[in-house]
């Protein structure tokens, strides 16, 4: 895998999305800033990329909807276990 710096603004702006959609996905409202859902989107995104390539599926022509869909489903997580922590422990935005 080859580091460019065009590899990185992709994989920022899919994480940004991905971020955005692991928000909707997950139910009820999230007391959380959006800057963090898009990191988690950011991270979800490395992870699914990372685990699409291991599970030999991250190579097809055009838009690979299966390492998309381990994405969304990633930040989805990601989105879920953060709002938990932050209800459980009484955080609040203010």
């Amino acid at each position: 895998m080859e580091l460019t710096v065009w590899g990185i603004i992709t994989a920022l702006v899919v994480g940004l999305i991905v971020g955005a959609l692991g928000r909707l996905v997950v139910p009820g409202r999230q007391n959380m800033p959006m800057w963090l859902h898009m990191l988690i989107g950011v991270g979800a995104a490395l992870l699914g990329t990372l685990v699409a390539r291991a599970s030999g599926f991250a190579e097809t022509a055009g838009i690979d909807w299966r390492e998309l869909m381990l994405q969304v489903l990633f930040a989805a997580i990601g989105v879920a276990l953060v709002a938990g922590v932050g209800r459980r422990r009484g955080v609040s935005r203010y």
